[in-house]
């Protein structure tokens, strides 16, 4: 599939804003990737959720309030963030790359963190920051003659604890619990004890090592954190979930199974794990249980971002570092009758974008503009004054860091059998089997009402869009 490089800013906006030096750069870069993480936060508009931290750093930095992942899946997104290319639609994207990284060299461009490596920094990555927590393949996702991603980290840690090892890990509940058959396991737990009895607890420890340990080298870092939850299964200590023991959730926004041509599943990931014979499309009581877990997950998470962003300040490290907080893609809690990703509607496809850096312009003031996970790799290297790569397929998000009123670009997503593109006012899905789906993004009815049939010329002009950016699969 050809690949179009974006010019979605003019040239002489761009000209107008070069690179910073290396004098006046922030050095080093945290990178906090976060999984299955919906834009519903306090920050963000969601009162009810309890983020203090993530609160906190979009205060100082600059929030993307509409940011989109190339694809709704754990590895293709992250593939988009480590590459700032598009690329396969599946999880096995990163380790696809890694085999022709392995064959023929020459025909594959540097990783985000091998490129900084390149330029003379230490990179770390600790916790999911690739597809596989702690980047290796093998088994049990522990060999290290397979790694995810060659040549990119210099240390690339997963502290599997009770858990055993890093497949343990990624779906591990409380106390060592691993998931061998999900049906024997809760889709929702919250177990009392300390932030270690779930695998970030442990996993979070390592990363402030690791700030301690690269604040004492000369060297500038790239650290990179993943933090797992909120992904399933829902388990997060207790002391989380009483955030929302009185909490008032808002209604889910079109709860109905949509009709036609869609993109819609039957939540598969979801509904393989032990429910106590329930389903949340029939059973409002459980629909709230199951929103109040996963907002309780999403308390635990930010309470491991509040952990990163004390030991960076202790370190006395803040004042010389880029901060990214990214969600690797959103999560259905009910909309159109589905609970998890993998769609190519809304709720899939936008996630929360943080970026923060010292002295950077308006700091708090947020953004409407519609940026992509591929215009991440550039943008740091533009703020820590490092080299762009020529052939990233984003742009630098410095034009709306330092003007936040500035309209954003068309966003491009794919998954299976379809692409889509994002632009101010529609969304158009486009199937590979000859039919499209078109939704005003400002009427009541959103991604509910298809409009195709009624506006051929939008569909014709947005998929010319897509034609030219993804070429013709």
């Amino acid at each position: 599939m050809p690949m179009f490089r974006l010019l979605s800013v003019p040239l002489l906006l761009l000209s107008l804003i070069p690179n910073l030096s290396a004098e006046e750069a922030p050095r080093n870069v945290l990178l906090i990737c976060i999984d299955d993480l919906r834009p519903e936060l306090a920050s963000f508009g969601a009162n009810h959720i309890h983020s203090p931290n993530i609160d906190q750093l979009a205060q100082r930095g600059r929030a993307f309030h509409r940011h989109y992942v190339q694809a709704p899946t754990c590895g293709a997104s992250r593939y988009t963030l480590l590459t700032g290319r598009y690329g396969g639609a599946s999880n096995n994207a990163i380790f696809d790359r890694a085999k022709k990284l392995l064959a023929k060299p020459e025909s594959i461009s540097p990783s985000m963190p091998a490129w900084f490596r390149e330029h003379g920094y230490t990179t770390v990555s600790v916790g999911k920051v690739s597809h596989h927590p702690g980047g290796r393949g093998g088994s049990d996702w522990n060999d290290d003659n397979q790694p995810e991603m060659p040549n990119s980290w210099d240390r690339h840690l997963l502290p599997a604890g009770q858990w055993q090892h890093p497949r343990g890990w990624m779906h591990g509940l409380a106390h060592g619990e691993i998931r061998e058959n999900a049906k024997e396991m809760d889709v929702f737990q919250a177990e009392e004890g300390p932030d270690a009895i779930y695998p970030d607890g442990i996993t979070i420890e390592t990363a402030l090592e690791q700030i301690d340990e690269l604040a004492a080298d000369p060297k500038p870092f790239f650290l990179a954190v993943g933090i797992l939850r909120p992904h399933l299964p829902f388990g997060a200590p207790k002391q989380y979930l009483t955030h929302y023991s009185d909490a008032t959730f808002p209604e889910i926004p079109h709860p109905a199974r949509p009709v036609g041509k869609t993109t819609w599943h039957g939540s598969g990931e979801f509904m393989k794990y032990h429910r106590w014979g329930r389903d949340p499309n029939f059973d409002a009581d459980f629909a709230l249980a199951v929103r109040r877990h996963y907002a309780a997950c999403v308390s635990y998470a930010d309470a491991q971002v509040g952990k990163l962003l004390q030991r960076l300040k202790q370190a006395g490290l803040t004042d010389n570092t880029v901060i990214v907080l990214w969600g690797d893609h959103g999560w259905h809690l009910g909309e159109h009758a589905v609970w998890g990703k993998h769609t190519l509607f809304e709720e899939s496809l936008r996630s929360p974008l943080i970026i923060s850096y010292p002295g950077m312009p308006q700091p708090g003031a947020s953004t409407n503009a519609i940026v992509e996970t591929i215009d991440v790799f550039p943008t740091v290297c533009d703020l820590t004054g490092i080299e762009i790569l020529d052939d990233v397929d984003g742009v630098s998000l410095r034009p709306w860091i330092d003007s936040p009123e500035l309209e954003g670009h068309p966003a491009i997503s794919y998954f299976r059998k379809a692409g889509t593109v994002r632009t101010d006012n529609y969304r158009l899905i486009a199937h590979s089997s000859g039919e499209f789906e078109l939704y005003d993004e400002n009427s009541e009815a959103g991604e509910t009402e298809n409009i195709a049939d009624q506006h051929p010329e939008i569909v014709e002009s947005l998929n010319q869009v897509l034609d030219e950016r993804l070429g013709k699969k």
